[in-house]
């Protein structure tokens, strides 16, 4: 098998570091022994993208919010999906995530930061969110391993009751809060529906190829 190769390594503000490697044409972005995410295994994150578009059927120029980038999975499937007069912006508080999107995953990003429907904003996306009122479509969130705070203890709080509040808030009428997990968390579904949304859990396989580890994606409609 071909070794690992260590490339790059990112602070998490609040958290501990990310790491990049890479094996032969794959790259996998691990904390300590938890592999966050890797190239082999991008279906689940490119369904959030797709699934979410989806559900925005009929809306001519809709407004998104994508916290954080990743690998540029969703971005890459929303830009796909979405015509010349949507405006995405992606929220990542890792500056190295950037730099190794534009450094040694550049082929992988295929342009996709410097899409002119794209706005990045460099900062925790829990605070996009509490300044916003009634203005985005949609927001997906793959931030974390899901609403439990891996890589920083701090995430908890945009999947807390305040904080979907604040997601609630930050949507239009009928508006979707999209939200990726690694695992189930039965206890986080009924917090949506507390807080007043139209919840659908779905699962999706990791792989593309519809093979690996179920994932899961909560869409939760604002009414």
């Amino acid at each position: 098998m071909t070794p690992r190769e260590l490339i790059g390594i990112a602070e998490v503000p609040g958290g501990p570091p990310l790491r990049l490697f890479r094996r032969g044409a794959d790259f996998m972005i691990v904390l300590d022994r938890n592999e966050l995410m890797s190239t082999r295994m991008s279906g689940s994150e490119v369904a959030l993208g797709t699934m979410t578009c989806d559900r925005l059927a009929g809306h001519p120029t809709p407004r998104l919010l994508i916290g954080g980038y990743g690998m540029g999975f969703t971005l890459r499937a929303v830009l796909d999906r979405l015509g010349p007069d949507a405006r995405i912006t992606v929220a990542e508080l890792v500056p190295g995530i950037i730099e190794w999107a534009r450094g040694p995953m550049a082929d992988l990003t295929a342009g996709c930061l410097d899409d002119p429907r794209v706005t990045l904003e460099m900062g925790d996306v829990g605070e996009a969110i509490r300044r916003a009122a009634g203005s985005y479509d949609a927001i997906m969130l793959d931030v974390d391993n899901g609403p439990d705070g891996l890589t920083r203890p701090a995430n908890d709080g945009i999947y807390s009751t305040r904080g979907l509040a604040a997601a609630k808030h930050a949507l239009k009428p009928g508006g979707v809060l999209a939200v990726w997990s690694a695992a189930p968390d039965p206890v986080f579904a009924r917090r949506l529906s507390q807080a007043g949304f139209g919840v659908d859990e779905v699962r999706v396989r990791a792989r593309d190829n519809g093979k690996g580890a179920t994932h899961i994606i909560w869409f939760a409609r604002r009414s």
